[in-house]
Formats: C-alpha cells, structure tokens, sequence
C-alpha cells in the first residue's frame, strides 16, 4: 500500500487561500494551490495595528494572497500583513493566467479527444518552452504555430492548436495624443495633409485624427505600453522636424493611454 506524499508550500512563498473559518484570534484558511490544505492566519499577521475585529479584514468565503511565514509539520502559519502590493497584483495575475491557461487547454481535449493523461503531457511540453500555458497559446497566436515545433506535437494537435490560437483576441494598448500644426503658408493644409499621410503609410498600428484646426490626434496600438511608447516617440519626431522644416509650428500633449482589449 503506498501512501502519497501531500507537497507542501515554502516558506517566504506567496499562495492564494480561500478563508473557510473566521475567529477572535485569526482565521483558518484552505490553501487553493495545494489541494485545499489548510493554514492559519494569526491576528497578528492580518494587519498593522491593534485589530478589533477580525471579520473587518477578513470574511468566510473570500480570496486572500498570503505569504507562507512558517511551514512546520502539517502546521502553516501565514501573514496577509507583509505582502506587498506589488506581490498582491503579481499573485493574482499568475492566477488569471492559470485559469486562462486551463481553460484553453480543455478546449484542446474538447477538439482533439485527448485522454487527461495526453493533455497532461502537452502542459508538460509547454512549461518547457513557455513560463505558463497561456503564454505558450499567446505565442503561438502572436507569431504562429512554426513557434512550437520543438515540442514534437502530433499534425492533430497542431492543427487544433492553430484554430484555437487564431480566435484569440490579442491583449493591446492604444496610447494617444493631440498634434497642434499649423502652416501659414498659402498651401501650408497641403503641407501638413502630405507630411501626415506619408508617416501613416509607414505604420499600421498608427491611427491620425482631424479634429478641426489645428488638432490632429494620433494614437498607436500595440501589445504593451512599453512598445507602443517605443515606436511613437521617433514618429512625433518626424512629424515635428518635417513640419518645422516647411516653416510650421508643432505642438504634441500626450493624453491618457488605455488597453483596448484583454484576452
């Protein structure tokens, strides 16, 4: 008879728990990444200060992202007060993307009828390649399937992975900004018409605005506010030197950037 070892977490880790009992001196919480373990959180650990009550900070039922302060026998003591905000929002966007990642994969045993165990392997074979399934369905939507074709898939799996990937609604950013151009010659419209539409032909992610004189607006999608910010700056340039060039005058205000879209 073999007795299966049950993991446990580290100490210093950072889990989510679902609160199942809520007490005087602290709350008893399941561990939702370990097969619902449990773990206790001390009164001391929930918040900075005096707490009068605990169910002020915490309630049955809810989520909570929690360091692991002491992992001793079957005995976890954990502290919601030291996670950071920052280690709050990473936690919780692992999570999203776990489930996310979950549920793609189960839409691949759906089309292709794999057993667990060959659905299994295949999240195996992503983790090699990818820091999580999402990421390995989001690549393969990005830049195509030729992406995994380290990872040996059979033409079955392949295929379904293609008609899955290329439904996906990839995740982008638009970041905005009104253009003030002006040109007091007698063809200065033309000048400015021209100066624009030829920088709109050298980009697809870019979008120019009238919106009566002398504003423009311009705005640039891209997959993160990193690139989006990357390639505006140099097309700004552009347009201003160009346009000072023909004797104009140009003024650029950024306005608030925004995700247009999440997968």
């Amino acid at each position: 008879m073999s007795t299966e070892i049950q993991e446990m977490p580290e100490q210093g880790e950072i889990i989510l728990a679902t609160v199942t009992k809520v007490m005087d001196h602290g709350a008893y919480v399941t561990l939702d990444e370990y097969d619902d373990i449990q773990g206790f959180l001390h009164i001391s650990e929930i918040a900075p200060g005096w707490i009068r009550s605990v169910s002020r900070f915490v309630k049955d039922g809810e989520k909570k992202v929690l360091l692991v302060k002491k992992v001793k026998s079957n005995d976890i003591d954990l502290s919601l007060k030291q996670v950071s905000k920052d280690q709050k929002k990473q936690k919780l966007k692992e999570v999203k993307k776990y489930e996310k990642g979950k549920t793609l994969l189960e839409n691949l045993q759906e089309k292709t009828k794999l057993t667990d165990e060959e659905i299994e392997k295949i999240e195996d074979k992503m983790y090699t390649q990818f820091d999580s399934v999402y990421d390995g369905f989001m690549e393969i939507a990005r830049n195509g399937i030729s992406i995994i074709t380290d990872l040996k898939l059979t033409k079955k799996i392949t295929t379904a992975l293609e008609e899955i990937c290329s439904k996906i609604k990839l995740p982008s950013v638009e970041i905005r900004g009104i253009m003030e151009i002006t040109n007091n010659k007698s063809n200065g419209v033309e000048i400015i018409k021209k100066t624009l539409l030829d920088i709109i032909k050298k980009d697809s992610t870019m979008d120019i605005t009238y919106l009566g004189a002398p504003k423009y607006r311009i705005s640039i999608t891209s997959e993160n506010f990193k690139s989006a910010e990357k390639s505006l700056k140099p097309i700004i340039e552009e347009i201003k030197t160009d346009i000072e060039k023909k004797k104009g005058l140009f003024k650029f205000t950024r306005e608030d950037s925004k995700k247009t879209r999440e997968n």
